[in-house]
């Protein structure tokens, strides 16, 4: 175990084998961090609060949380978690395995995640989000939960497995973007989508089938569904199944 001088790691924190704790961090006590992960300086785990009914907040083994993040307790994350930097995740957040989670993005808590979700940088995710597996959602992203701000009403927003949400898109309180979906940049998306359909605009609509879009390599193959063709930062035994 690698902890440096100037880290704060609560006696009560429990920490697997072979972790790292970088300078200035601190450790609350409501924590447990699975062996081999990495947690770089000036960050903040563990944070307490009402919302959080103090339950355990738990990192999976071989994750890497970069300097001045901040999770709060009472959320569970899967292996291989990574973070950007100045990442901030709030209460009762349950994630699968290798989240990615890029800088300067907000997970405000109350959410379920899947398995190997990408979140790029600025990405904000809204209360009650609910995200399958495999999502990926891309910088400036936002998911919204209050259809009419400020209230005490959530609908949050359900993104299901394979789908994509391109740059600086707004998702809408109870939006449902089902598999497949590919949401173009800039749109303002609020209802119920089809499957393996693009959907851009503001108001964001139907546009076509994503096996439409063509790859712009110039060999005409479909870009959709991406799966067939990216497989990058996947384990094989993961790919070789889709």
């Amino acid at each position: 175990m690698n902890i440096h001088s100037t880290a704060i790691v609560s006696q009560k924190a429990i920490l697997g084998l072979d972790v790292t704790i970088g300078p200035f961090t601190i450790i609350h006590n409501n924590v447990e961090i699975g062996a081999n992960t990495v947690i770089e300086s000036h960050c903040e785990i563990g944070i307490s609060n009402a919302m959080s009914e103090s339950k355990k907040l738990i990192i999976g083994e071989r994750s890497l949380i970069r300097s001045h993040s901040v999770f709060y307790e009472g959320s569970i994350f899967g292996d291989e978690l990574v973070t950007g930097h100045r990442v901030t995740v709030r209460e009762k957040t349950k994630a699968g395995v290798n989240l990615q989670i890029g800088t300067l993005s907000d997970i405000q808590g109350h959410c379920e995640i899947g398995d190997y979700v990408r979140f790029h940088s600025n990405v904000h995710i809204g209360q009650m989000s609910s995200i399958g597996n495999y999502v990926w959602i891309f910088p400036y992203v936002v998911l919204t939960n209050d259809p009419h701000p400020p209230s005490n009403i959530l609908q949050g927003v359900t993104v299901k497995d394979f789908a994509a949400i391109a740059t600086m898109s707004v998702i809408l309180p109870g939006a449902i973007i089902e598999k497949g979906v590919l949401i173009g940049a800039h749109s303002n998306l609020k209802g119920v989508t089809d499957a393996h359909f693009v959907y851009s605009g503001n108001p964001a609509v139907k546009t076509c089938s994503t096996t439409k879009i063509k790859l712009q390599d110039g060999s005409g193959n479909s870009a959709y569904p991406w799966k067939d063709r990216f497989n990058r930062g996947y384990p094989k035994h993961i790919s070789d199944h889709w």
